[in-house]
């Protein structure tokens, strides 16, 4: 009896001790995607900014700038491209809206991004644009991929339709969650104006033919859960100039935007707490299981060896108490 259950101890511990490297190495890479369905919204505010006042084309001082960003999963579209391609592929319609002290719009740019739902690398399909122009992205946009490593990764920057390096700077703890901090520089760039523009009546059409041109600069700051992949907070240092034209009446430039646009309060606690739950899932199949199963695997063959040892000693052998003599 004790033979047969160290055979059965043996074979679970050897199905346990497989099923830690599968779950880990095969079925984690498989089962961990971005769903094609999220929806997130992003508020971020520059506080003390600088803002171009259209009507007199001067730079003033206003109290605060407010980008919101939403990201909307795309399942039509997905599906679709998912046919062409033969993979898992989110699509993210994307929009940034600026708006100024007033509540008036400053800017609006739509994107759609495409992406491997598994390891958020760009896909390339028909679609792929940013504020109407079509684009083929190379690197990550919005999010880094499961299990980010400290190194510098390539990031595609929206406004200047270009990748650049976004660098690895430390390790950090960010609200009680342990992140890796990314900056990325983006130098002086002159980038296409807006489709949609503030001014009725004026169009990027109109504003090229005044020989006007639109430049911009940013230090993007993200810190990032490793885990997940997903940024926790960003920083942008932003600055936007007009340069030449007879739009400028002779001046040599004018800032259009200037400020610092952190995220707002209410959405880092959101992130925070929506990014812990989620590193919790990718914990559970990258480590607490793997590692429980080889442990697991591990006691059960100490416990059929054990059983098996036990069952090969012999018995004691009986001997034979002789008959007292009786007189």
């Amino acid at each position: 009896m004790r033979r047969k259950t160290s055979l059965v101890l043996l074979a679970l511990a050897v199905f346990f001790a497989a099923l830690s490297p599968l779950l880990r190495w095969y079925a984690f890479p498989r089962l961990a995607k971005i769903p094609a369905n999220q929806y997130q919204d992003m508020v971020l505010e520059a506080k003390n900014a600088t803002l171009i006042d259209y009507g007199s084309m001067t730079a003033k001082k206003v109290p605060e700038v407010t980008i919101v960003q939403t990201l909307k999963g795309n399942v039509e579209a997905s599906e679709k491209i998912e046919k062409t391609v033969g993979k898992d592929v989110v699509v993210w319609d994307g929009l940034s809206y600026v708006v100024g002290p007033d509540g008036r719009m400053v800017s609006e740019i739509p994107e759609r991004y495409i992406f491997d739902a598994h390891t958020q690398a760009p896909v390339h399909a028909p679609g792929e644009m940013v504020d109407g122009d079509p684009v083929k992205r190379t690197g990550i946009e919005f999010k880094w991929p499961f299990l980010t490593e400290k190194r510098d990764y390539e990031y595609f920057d929206a406004q200047t339709r270009t990748t650049n390096p976004i660098h690895y700077r430390g390790t950090q703890t960010f609200r009680g969650v342990e992140v890796y901090y990314f900056e990325q520089t983006i130098p002086w760039t002159k980038v296409p104006f807006p489709k949609t523009m503030p001014v009725k009546g004026i169009t990027p059409e109109t504003v090229a033919k005044t020989g006007t041109t639109r430049w911009y600069t940013t230090v993007r700051k993200f810190w990032v859960e490793p885990l997940t992949g997903a940024p926790v907070y960003g920083e942008e240092i932003h600055k936007e100039e007009l340069r030449g034209g007879t739009l400028l009446g002779g001046r040599e430039k004018v800032t259009a935007f200037a400020g610092h646009v952190k995220m707002r309060e209410d959405y880092i606690e959101h992130t925070v707490d929506l990014v812990k739950s989620n590193r919790t899932l990718v914990l559970l199949m990258t480590s607490y299981l793997p590692w429980g199963f080889l442990t697991l695997g591990v006691l059960l063959l100490a416990l059929a060896l054990w059983l098996e040892a036990r069952s090969r000693r012999p018995a004691p052998e009986k001997v034979d108490t002789p008959e007292p003599v009786t007189a």
